[in-house]
């Protein structure tokens, strides 16, 4: 089982395939941006934690917060749909619905003009 450390620093690499993407360290936090807007949060490097990230979710909202590792993201951003994303208490975080909720995050903050491009890409592929 990969530390919640390890699997933070996959996901973040993971975040900034997307186009236009950037990493930044407000308030001493990694995030990922797009465009300057941020689409996930990872949180102090140093942090040892439990957290995992934080998302904006559109699609996957009502089933990302039914799961107990998943709750509405403080300082009112949960109204809008943000989640914190903890380790799970059982098992291992599963990084391939994790990568979904960035890719879905980044949808939901990404200019529509930049995702309309970007699902273009994917298509032609």
């Amino acid at each position: 089982m990969a530390s919640v450390k390890a699997v933070r620093a996959a996901l973040r690499k993971y975040a900034l395939t997307f186009p236009d993407t950037t990493e930044a360290h407000p308030w001493g936090e990694n995030v990922t941006k797009v465009r300057g807007k941020v689409f996930v949060f990872f949180g102090p490097e140093e942090d040892a934690s439990d957290g995992v990230m934080g998302v904006k979710l559109t699609r996957s909202l009502l089933f990302a917060r039914s799961l107990p590792y998943v709750e509405a993201m403080g300082y009112g951003l949960g109204k809008s749909g943000w989640c914190t994303v903890k380790r799970p208490p059982r098992g291992s975080v599963d990084v391939a619905l994790m990568k979904e909720w960035i890719g879905e995050s980044y949808e939901a903050v990404a200019p529509k003009k930049t995702v309309r491009a970007t699902t273009t890409k994917k298509r032609a592929r």
